[in-house]
């Protein structure tokens, strides 16, 4: 049996491991980008998935977008364009972003199990989102969604994390972000290559302002 993870695309091989898969602990991870064991899926378990997050893109209404959802997606829209090298629209994108964003209400009580729930519900839809690229032969959509999705898995892989572990889990580490799709990474040190994107390690910010132990 072989097992993915849904973040990087990582592959375990129960053929050319020692321990199967299954037999692993709970607190194992991935060995390239740090995702925990539930993030992992049974090759062939993904597919129906697809199905039913088409049928439910299919039925969303994108103009009921939030000012935060729009602000996102267009600073992902943004990142996409860069990398086709359009830096003009990669600026305008960047502009309606900022926008977005400071029209972007605060949240009262907000809590890590909200953003958990948040999550998830961007990662069903996916799948809709990439089959509507494809259809339409957008390479560039289409690789926004790739980034987008493996990022939004190990943001939610991380809040449920900490659901779990509390502080305990930022405690004497590092995070850093690549500043080309925006995949977070929890460490002393940034990865060699970038999971999601392949940069090296330098284009990786560190976040600041948090104080160790």
């Amino acid at each position: 049996m072989r097992y993915i993870c849904q973040i990087c695309g990582y592959v375990y091989d129960d053929a050319k491991e020692k321990i199967p898969f299954e037999a692993l602990s709970d607190d194992w991870k991935c060995p390239l980008c740090g995702a925990v064991k539930a993030d992992f899926k049974p090759e062939e378990a993904a597919k129906p998935e697809v199905a039913k997050a088409q049928a439910a893109f299919a039925d969303a209404d994108l103009k009921k977008l939030s000012p935060g959802q729009l602000s996102a997606l267009c600073s992902n829209l943004a990142r996409g364009c860069e990398k086709q090298y359009k830096s003009e629209e990669a600026g305008l994108f960047r502009e309606l972003a900022e926008y977005f964003a400071s029209i972007t209400p605060a949240i009262p009580d907000a809590a890590a199990e909200d953003v958990a729930a948040l999550l998830q519900a961007d990662i069903d839809r996916y799948a809709g989102v990439r089959a509507v690229a494809d259809e339409a032969g957008d390479r560039g959509a289409a690789r926004v969604c790739v980034w987008g999705e493996k990022v939004t898995r190990m943001l939610s892989s991380l809040v449920n994390r900490y659901l779990k572990e509390g502080e305990a889990m930022l405690a004497d580490t590092d995070i850093w972000v690549c500043t080309v799709c925006g995949f977070v990474y929890v460490g002393d040190e940034a990865p060699q290559l970038c999971p999601v994107c392949k940069v090296p390690a330098w284009k990786f910010e560190k976040i600041e302002g948090r104080a160790k132990g």
